[in-house]
C-alpha cells in the first residue's frame, strides 16, 4: 500500500513551528523543512539543496529565506533560488525546490502533499481546538513504528480497550456490546455504548470519585487519510450525557513511511466543567502517558514488526464482527490510493 499524496497531513502543531527557525519533518517519505516567516507566514519546502543535495534544515533563516549552510545559495517561500553568491550571481533554471501549500487550522499545521491543487474543503475540522472555542486542550505527540492503516484499525476498534487498558479507559462489563456503523461517502464513524459498566479509572477521577458502575459512550469518527475524533464519556445509568462528563480525543496520523507515523493526540474538555486539582490532573496525564506509551505503542510497534514487508490480505486475517470499521477504512484506504496513483500518473 502506497499513500494518499493529494490529502492534508498534520505537520506539526503550530506553536512548534516558529519565525526563523526551523523543523524538519518526514511526511509520506518526503523530506520537509518547515518555518515561519517574521509575519508568522508557514513555509513547508523540500529538505534538500538542489546544488549538491544538502538538508536545508542544516542552514538557516535569513530575511525570510532559507540559507544553504554549504554554499549559501537562498531560496524564498516558493522554493525559488533568489541569490548566488559565487562568480556573476547567475542562477541556473534547475535552482528551485518545491514548496508545500500549508495552513493553521484548529492549533495545527497542515500540509498538502499532492500536486493537485490544495483542496481547502478537504481539511479536517476539529473546532474545539481553536484558540477561541472554550475548550481545555491538552496535547501532545509520539512517533510509532507502525504502519498508519495499522493504528487507524486500532482506533476504530475500540473493542480492546477492556483488555489493554483494562481498568484505565474500559471495562470487560461492556464485552458483547456490538458496534454501530455509520458511513458518509468516505468518513466513517463507530459508536459503542455501555450501560451499567464498572467504572474506568480516568473517568472515576473525572466523574463522581466514588466507584459506582456508570454507563458510557465511545463514538469514534474517521476523515480520510488520517483524522480520527472520538467523542468519550460516562453518567451515572439511566441518566443523559448532560449530567455526566465527557471530552473529545482529537487524533491525527502523518505517515513519514510505509512503517513510521507521526501521532498528534489531544484531549478537549467542554467549557464549563469544574477545574481539576493538580493531584488529579497529574493522575490523569499518566493514565494517558500509560496508554499511549506502555500500552499501545508496544502493541502496534510489535504489528508492524511482524507484518513487515507482507501484503495484508496475503496474510489471511481473521475477521470478527469488531472489524467492521477497520475493514471498512483499510478498503476505502486501497481505493482512495489507487484513485490517487491514477491521477499521479495520468491514466485519469
Amino acid at each position: 500500500m502506497s499513500f494518499i499524496f493529494n490529502a492534508w497531513y498534520a505537520a506539526a502543531w503550530s506553536h512548534e513551528v516558529k519565525p526563523a527557525q526551523m523543523s524538519k519533518r518526514t511526511i509520506l517519505e518526503q523530506k520537509i523543512v518547515l518555518y515561519r516567516t517574521s509575519s508568522g507566514q508557514a513555509v513547508a519546502l523540500q529538505d534538500r539543496c538542489p546544488h549538491r543535495f544538502v538538508p536545508l534544515s542544516l542552514g538557516s533563516v535569513k530575511d525570510d529565506r532559507v540559507e544553504c549552510c554549504y554554499h549559501g545559495l537562498q531560496f524564498d517561500c516558493t522554493g525559488a533560488c533568489v541569490h548566488n553568491p559565487h562568480g556573476t550571481g547567475r542562477i541556473p533554471l534547475a535552482a528551485k525546490v518545491k514548496s508545500y501549500p500549508v495552513i493553521d487550522r484548529c492549533s495545527l499545521l497542515w500540509i498538502w502533499m499532492g500536486e493537485e491543487p490544495a483542496d481547502f474543503d478537504k481539511l479536517p475540522s476539529f473546532p474545539m481546538m481553536e484558540a477561541d472555542s472554550g475548550y481545555r486542550v491538552v496535547r501532545g505527540e509520539t512517533v510509532l513504528r507502525a504502519n498508519y492503516v495499522v493504528i487507524g484499525e486500532n482506533l476504530l476498534d475500540l473493542s480492546h480497550v477492556p483488555f489493554l487498558h483494562e481498568g484505565l479507559l474500559g471495562s470487560k462489563d461492556g464485552l458483547g456490546i456490538e458496534p454501530v456503523l455509520h458511513t458518509d461517502g468516505d468518513d466513517l464513524q463507530v459508536d459503542r455504548f455501555m450501560r451499567n459498566i464498572s467504572v474506568p479509572t480516568a473517568f472515576d477521577l473525572l466523574f463522581r470519585q466514588d466507584g459506582k458502575p456508570v454507563d458510557q459512550w465511545m463514538n469514534m469518527r474517521w476523515n480520510p487519510p488520517g483524522a480520527y475524533l472520538i467523542d468519550v464519556g460516562v453518567h451515572a445509568p439511566g441518566e443523559s450525557r448532560e449530567k455526566g462528563v465527557w471530552y473529545y480525543g482529537c487524533h491525527t496520523l502523518t505517515p513519514e513511511t510505509s512503517k513510521s507515523t507521526r501521532y498528534h493526540f489531544a484531549a478537549a474538555w467542554p467549557p464549563g466543567g469544574k477545574d481539576l486539582d493538580p493531584e488529579t490532573a497529574a493522575r490523569l496525564a499518566e493514565i494517558r502517558r500509560t496508554a499511549f506509551e506502555d500500552q499501545d505503542k508496544p502493541i502496534l510497534d510489535a504489528i508492524q514488526e511482524e507484518m513487515g514487508d507482507a501484503e495484508f490480505w496475503g496474510m489471511k486475517p481473521a475477521l470478527f464482527q469488531v472489524d467492521a470499521a477497520p475493514i471498512r477504512m483499510r478498503r476505502t484506504v486501497e481505493r482512495l490510493v489507487a484513485e490517487d496513483r491514477a491521477k499521479r500518473s495520468g491514466i485519469v
